[in-house]
């Protein structure tokens, strides 16, 4: 009786359902005690076992999950990785930056002080440019030889305020250019002569030995004492031209006298170191001057009697009257006698000749050879003049040269005299000049400049 009554009470199962005040006690039927016992059974298996389901959070979620993090975590270390690499491609470019800024300002500082000497420079150019423009003009007919000679002289006298004449007048034509000198109103004088040197070297154009450099040299040296320096040279076709600022054809002929003909030339203006350079190029007899070097053919005198003689024709013409032609070496020596004896007399009364010996080969020709150029062999072949001193079937052009100079300088630190002209140089000993130096140092330059203004004034007031 007591076990059941025991069994009656485990199968009580008190169920309070709270419902505003009242509670019920409801007790099950002992036919389903079995069945809500093995449910209950089985419920807390299977929380035991799937705590996520308990939670309500799947495993394929909290994976994803996981994932995720993952990879925002390596999203954001690829970014601290890129913002770095960032970083120091900033600090880099700033250094850069920097660096050109520094090369900026020295490179502003430089042209700061090269435009000093641009300024120089451009007005030098521009000086000479209206020269050799007028030059043109006589040749072109434009003006006549009076006409020139006055031009070239209020050009001179305005070389100091030159950059007041317009820039684009010389972009224009001769006649414009012309037009706009005429109204130029007059000044001081300049001081200081006139010299043209003639000669086959000019550094940096070409050089084949210590003349090209002598003359550059000399010309700037002379040209900052105030003498108005140009010189002539034969157009080379290994000139280097990118040195020759303002380089230009004057567009007409310029005819001169070789063999029996007269031959056009085509004539070249520029300006190089601050001298005026005048080219010469001869047309029919082209290939004299197209050639790999300057000296050493058979047919030197040729070439170099015909340039002399175009020198000389082309100075007549253009009207220029320099107070010295300066020649060297016996290449332009034969300058001399064509002077004296053809030339003199077409408006170069004044001018005056000084020869420069650098090197003591003669130039020894046969006499005959004397008439490519104008000159008579007769007149010339003799002892007093052109007819060698050992070799009397030759004409010794160095030895014309110094007989038909007014004054003879010789470049050499080892030798007073030309060897083999010594019974010459004896009897034209007043013309000689020593210079036992060369243009290396300021001083040898000083003192070379100041020996040739001594020849150039001695010479000028003969």
């Amino acid at each position: 009786m007591m076990q059941a009554a025991a069994a009656v009470n485990l199968s009580v199962i008190w169920n309070l359902s709270l419902r505003g005040s009242s509670s019920k006690v409801h007790i099950l039927n002992p036919k389903h005690q079995k069945s809500h016992a093995l449910h209950c059974l089985r419920g807390h298996e299977e929380f035991e076992n799937s705590p996520q389901e308990n939670l309500g959070l799947p495993s394929v979620t909290k994976e994803a999950k996981h994932k995720d993090i993952w990879s925002l975590f390596k999203e954001a270390q690829q970014n601290i990785m890129f913002l770095n690499k960032q970083r120091l491609a900033a600090v880099e470019e700033l250094k850069k930056l920097k660096k050109e800024k520094d090369e900026l300002l020295e490179r502003l500082n430089q042209l700061e002080e090269e435009s000093q000497i641009v300024i120089k420079k451009d007005k030098s150019s521009l000086f000479w440019e209206l020269l050799l423009r007028i030059d043109a003009m006589v040749i072109n007919g434009l003006v006549n030889i009076e006409e020139a000679s006055s031009l070239r002289k209020l050009v001179k006298e305005h070389e100091l305020n030159i950059s007041e004449f317009p820039l684009d007048v010389l972009q224009q034509g001769d006649a414009e250019v012309l037009a706009e000198l005429r109204r130029f109103p007059h000044k001081v004088k300049r001081n200081g002569l006139h010299v043209i040197h003639i000669c086959t070297e000019m550094a940096p154009l070409v050089s084949a030995g210590p003349l090209a450099s002598y003359i550059t040299g000399l010309s700037c040296a002379l040209q900052g004492k105030g003498y108005l320096v140009e010189v002539i040279l034969p157009k080379y076709s290994t000139l280097d031209l990118d040195e020759i600022e303002g380089l230009r054809e004057i567009e007409a002929d310029a005819y001169s006298y070789f063999n029996g003909q007269l031959h056009a030339n085509r004539i070249w203006n520029g300006v190089v170191s601050g001298i005026g350079v005048t080219l010469i190029q001869p047309v029919y007899y082209s290939s004299m001057f197209n050639r790999d070097k300057v000296y050493g053919y058979t047919d030197d005198f040729d070439r170099f009697s015909y340039f002399s003689r175009a020198s000389l024709d082309y100075i007549a013409k253009s009207g220029k009257q320099p107070d010295v032609l300066h020649i060297h070496n016996w290449q332009t020596a034969i300058v001399g006698p064509l002077f004296w004896d053809v030339f003199v007399n077409q408006g170069l009364e004044g001018t005056r000749i000084l020869l420069t010996c650098q090197d003591f080969d003669k130039g020894l020709v046969t006499p005959e050879k004397l008439e490519l150029c104008g000159l008579d062999p007769a007149e010339l072949h003799r002892l007093d003049r052109l007819q060698d001193n050992k070799n009397p079937h030759f004409v010794n052009i160095l030895k014309g040269g110094v007989v038909y100079s007014n004054k003879v300088v010789i470049m050499s630190s080892s030798h007073s005299s030309i060897p083999g002209l010594e019974p010459t140089l004896a009897i034209h000993k007043d013309k000689l000049c020593i210079a036992p130096f060369g243009l290396e140092t300021p001083m040898e330059k000083d003192l070379c400049c100041d020996l040739h203004v001594s020849a150039y004034t001695s010479i000028k007031n003969l």
